[in-house]
């Protein structure tokens, strides 16, 4: 596996993100949803879901590490730790528990919700063009929307870094957020 620079994207799989207007669905109709996985082991779920011909979608953020002994490491962790998303059909979902650490799919009871397409394919295709990293999930700040570039329409939470901008955007249902860098002129209050 080829590792790429710190804060690239990089996945398996295909496609999925975030928690407003999530609903239950029809149950033959595929959409995305959240599988909750067993820590540290999303790569292997990924991996069963590749297998299996399961569209799924598993970002992850690229580091390097410093052991112990002083060697600096590359190494790559998934931005939302314990969840990988997956497309299939409500009904098809309970055949998917068979694979090995997964846990359950996030919903309400034992109705797991869907994930809005749009918000998916936003993280998908727009993720990669950008620097980001895992932020933890916030609940209180200054919400923005994005009104230019590639991830115009985005609405998150506005942040600072030291000297950078960064919007926070975040994935309701499973409590998780992901920091993404971007300039002053492209935010505007929601």
């Amino acid at each position: 596996m080829s590792l790429s620079a710190p804060g690239e994207y990089r996945h398996l799989g295909t496609t999925a993100i975030n928690g407003a207007g999530l609903t239950a669905m029809d149950a033959a109709t595929p959409a995305w949803f959240a599988a909750y996985t067993t820590p540290r082991h999303e790569k292997a779920v990924a991996r069963h879901f590749q297998v299996r011909n399961v569209e799924h979608f598993l970002p992850l953020f690229h580091t390097v590490r410093r052991w112990k002994n002083g060697c600096k490491v590359p190494v790559e962790f998934p931005v939302f730790p314990s969840y990988v998303f997956v497309r299939t059909s409500p009904r098809a979902s309970s055949r998917l528990l068979e694979v090995p650490g997964l846990l359950s799919f996030v919903g309400q009871g034992r109705t797991a919700l869907a994930i809005p397409d749009v918000e998916i394919e936003l993280l998908r295709s727009e993720l990669p063009l950008r620097k980001f990293e895992p932020h933890p999930y916030l609940v209180v700040g200054c919400r923005v929307r994005i009104a230019r570039g590639p991830l115009a329409g985005a609405c998150g939470v506005l942040v600072r870094k030291k000297n950078d901008l960064r919007v926070v955007l975040s994935v309701d249902l499973i409590r998780q957020s992901v920091a993404v860098e971007v300039s002053a002129d492209e935010v505007e209050s929601c």
